[in-house]
């Protein structure tokens, strides 16, 4: 029996890095990982997506959108973890870390 590593798999099936398949993928996953990220510090402050939505001000669906990382703005990350009272570092390979809030 052949064993694989997590990065052998995604180069076979979605493609190597680099690739537009691969960027598109990569990116994917880091959207999903801020939206994970919102939902376990609204969930953590036993917040409902519409009490988080009341205090943002949008609807509880668009609140399920981003934490499924969907719409995902700068601007919607900064409202939302300020609404959570969080601090957020966004860290952009060419520019280092940068404190969002």
């Amino acid at each position: 029996m052949q064993f694989y590593t997590h990065d052998q798999m995604v180069d076979k099936h979605v493609g190597v890095k680099g690739t537009p398949s691969r960027a598109e993928y990569d990116e994917q996953v880091e959207l999903m990982l801020v939206g994970e990220a919102i939902r376990k510090a609204r969930q953590a402050q036993s917040l409902s997506q519409e009490q988080l939505g009341e205090m943002v001000g949008v609807q509880k669906a668009q609140i399920s959108r981003l934490e499924n990382g969907k719409n995902l703005t700068i601007a919607s990350i900064v409202r939302l973890f300020k609404a959570l009272n969080q601090k957020v570092t966004l860290e952009i390979p060419a520019v280092g870390r940068v404190a969002l809030c």
